[in-house]
């Protein structure tokens, strides 16, 4: 596959006579300046989802596709891994997709078949029936609508309602919520459960349903929903196979509900040729093979998740399904033994912290040996000499790579901005390939990307080989073209991958995609002497205090919350008319009993009494400003006060995107009156309070 020679002091070029008042020239990765990639130059023939699928069939017949761990309701644990193959997996879809079809026809009382053009919804966790209805949608030309899971009922009634769903596929869990909401979906005509509506109604995902799949019938008959399962619509598949019709280029994959932090989700228009371009970009930041094996835990419903099976399955590679409890990540991980894990940054963060702790924070000989051999091998990463070293990896490093399985050799990481000792750290603590990428659902999730030769941390690499990237004043926020060492603005991109916008919303679309085709991301950044961009931070969350500092205040979060291992999440908060920040803090519950009782004295209950303690939130500020000094932030940049909420931020209570992107929005209006009390705090100097 033709790739081009990793060069780390030019990576990128701006185009000559491309600058424009108020922006910067056009920047093009290096030896994509004439023509951007739109089509994976190794499978030329792959123009759509479907031909993605039929590669990895065609390559991969009899070997393992989807993988899952089966619930064992009586010993109450999940077992090892269990296996389809791609012939299996490809008949299933075909079987599925067909009875699909034919149910749809019934349905809506048409003399003939409409195989194409309509749109599915699927509501789910991750697991191979949302994989294989996905495929099966892909096979007919059906548009698959991925329903977050964790957004809601209120969420999910609008994108079925928006994206006009007759079918919804769910897991059984869903289903007597679907049927509560019936009344308010008047084109919802049929759900069917991926688990088996026969009793016991256990199921593979979802050990514990709460209704039996009797009383679900009972209950979608009253409601006028036709209720299958799986099963039966496989049957039905069966009875009336039917001859696939595989999409174009040009139409749509996938409506893609982005999760936004505030008011409803907009429907993000996926053509099969805005993915292709994708996939096309990734053989040469991320080449996969065959023998590559994926954790699918990242949403599939998000286009991040769901790209990442289309490649694997692409190449005839292997995807197995976390069990969809974030508390059993790693143990999946144990159990499956990836070569590539796809991560968020606060999972990384989270990582960090915790094997930081276990290793450069150990106390004794265990400490001081961990603590030279990071010294060393970050010594040789920051020379340019590679993240491996024979004695400290055969000492130690290679024990800490176990956490992960033994066998991750990449990670990507995307979505937010990530520490860059974080990066470095990970690369020498798991002997592994840390790769980053930048882009949003509408450039599906494709913009710049590190390659894997990247030694560097603190950039998103250059622009991805489908893209083109400028930066656009920012006047507001002090933000130019002009500034030096480095152009500064609105990171804007434009290439194949863009899509063409948003469902039903054209002022939307208008907003966000100009005339020209250039997606205005909203993010600000710099772009480096090399071609490499730097995310700095989003223009929504840049906020001006009152003595006229202005703070990026993800930024600041990601620098406090990478060297402040007794939090598990960190939020900070400031507004116009206050002169400093504030924080939130959710307590690490393995490392903050510890600090507890350092401070309180040994012995210390844990309840919620000792989270209002002024001596133990005075610690905790003070670990903050640590934290801050040791980032090199200015002390505008550092909060004042701080409260301690031992009630962690989830996506079930609406706090986090499936991203695990805290919303900033609903954080603020659930601790509104805590906040303002912190600010009385600061104001009249008083201890702590809370």
């Amino acid at each position: 596959m033709p790739t081009v020679p990793y060069n780390k002091d030019l990576q990128a070029i701006e185009l000559p006579r491309t600058r424009r008042p108020g922006q910067t020239g056009i920047y093009r990765r290096v030896g994509f300046e004439n023509e951007l990639m739109s089509i994976p130059p190794s499978r030329p023939h792959l123009r759509t989802v479907y031909d993605s699928f039929q590669h990895g069939l065609a390559i991969s017949p009899n070997k393992p596709c989807l993988g899952e761990r089966i619930w064992n309701p009586i010993s109450k644990t999940y077992g090892p891994y269990e296996w389809q193959t791609y012939v299996e997996v490809a008949a299933r879809a075909t079987r599925f997709g067909s009875g699909l079809v034919h149910l749809y026809q019934l349905a809506n009382g048409f003399a003939e078949p409409v195989p194409h053009g309509w749109t599915v919804g699927i509501w789910s966790i991750n697991r191979a029936r949302w994989t294989t209805t996905d495929i099966a949608c892909v096979a007919y030309n059906l548009v698959s609508i991925g329903l977050y899971d964790t957004l809601g009922p209120e969420a999910v009634t609008y994108g079925i309602n928006h994206s006009e769903c007759s079918i919804v596929i769910s897991s059984i869990d869903h289903i007597a919520s679907l049927l509560r909401n019936a009344g308010n979906m008047p084109g919802l005509k049929s759900i069917i459960s991926m688990d088996s509506l026969k009793e016991p109604a256990v199921s593979k995902a979802v050990p514990e349903s709460a209704l039996a799949g009797p009383i679900l019938r009972t209950f979608a008959a009253d409601k006028g929903v036709q209720l299958l399962d799986w099963d039966e619509v496989e049957a039905l598949g069966q009875l009336h196979q039917r001859r696939h019709t595989p999409p174009r280029p040009e139409d749509i994959f996938t409506i893609c509900y982005t999760s936004g932090t505030t008011g409803m989700p907009k429907g993000a228009i996926i053509t099969h040729a805005n993915l292709i371009a994708t996939l096309a970009s990734s053989e040469v930041a991320n080449p996969l093979s065959a023998d590559d094996c994926v954790i699918s835990y990242l949403p599939a419903a998000h286009l991040y998740g769901r790209a990442m099976e289309v490649f694997l399955y692409g190449v005839g590679g292997q995807i197995g399904y976390s069990t969809g409890d974030a508390l059993r990540l790693l143990d999946d991980i144990a159990a499956l033994r990836p070569t590539f894990l796809p991560a968020v940054p606060r999972l990384l963060n989270r990582i960090y912290a915790r094997v930081y702790a276990a290793t450069a924070k150990a106390p004794g000989l265990a400490g001081v040996i961990a603590r030279k051999g990071l010294s060393v091998k970050l010594a040789n990463l920051e020379a340019g000499l590679g993240n491996k070293h024979a004695l400290w990896d055969r000492l130690l490093f290679n024990k800490v790579r176990m956490a992960l399985g033994g066998r991750v050799d990449k990670i990507l990481t995307g979505s937010a901005p990530v520490a860059a000792e974080v990066l470095s750290f990970i690369r020498v603590a798991f002997i592994v390939d840390v790769l980053e990428a930048y882009g949003q659902t509408e450039n599906s999730a494709s913009a710049t990307s590190t390659q894997r030769e990247e030694l560097e941390a603190g950039h998103v690499g250059p622009p991805s080989p489908n893209s083109e990237i400028k930066l656009v004043d920012v006047p507001e926020l002090n933000y130019f073209s002009t500034d030096k060492p480095y152009p500064r603005g609105e990171i804007c991109t434009r290439g194949p991958a863009t899509i063409p916008g948003y469902l039903k919303d054209e002022k939307k679309t208008r907003e966000t995609i100009d005339e020209e085709g250039w997606l205005h991301s909203g993010d600000i950044g710099f772009i480096k002497e090399n071609g490499t961009l730097t995310v700095i931070d989003r223009v929504k969350n840049i906020f001006k205090l009152s003595i006229g500092e202005y703070v990026a205040v993800e930024k600041v979060e990601n620098q406090i919350a990478t060297r402040l291992p007794i939090a598990l999440q960190l939020f900070i908060h400031g507004d116009s008319v206050e002169a400093c920040l504030v924080a939130v803090v959710v307590p690490d519950p393995d490392t903050f009993p510890a600090f507890v009782n350092k401070v309180l004295g040994e012995g210390t209950a844990i309840t919620n009494v000792i989270y209002q303690d002024p001596k133990l939130r005075r610690a905790v500020l003070k670990e903050i400003a640590l934290a801050a000094q040791a980032a090199s932030l200015k002390s505008f940049e550092i909060p004042k006060a701080v409260l301690i909420e031992p009630k962690p931020f989830t996506i079930e209570g609406g706090m986090l995107t499936p991203t695990l992107k805290i919303k900033r929005h609903p954080v603020v209006e659930a601790y509104r009156k805590q906040i303002d009390e912190l600010y009385r705090e600061i104001r009249s100097g008083a201890d702590p309070k809370l």
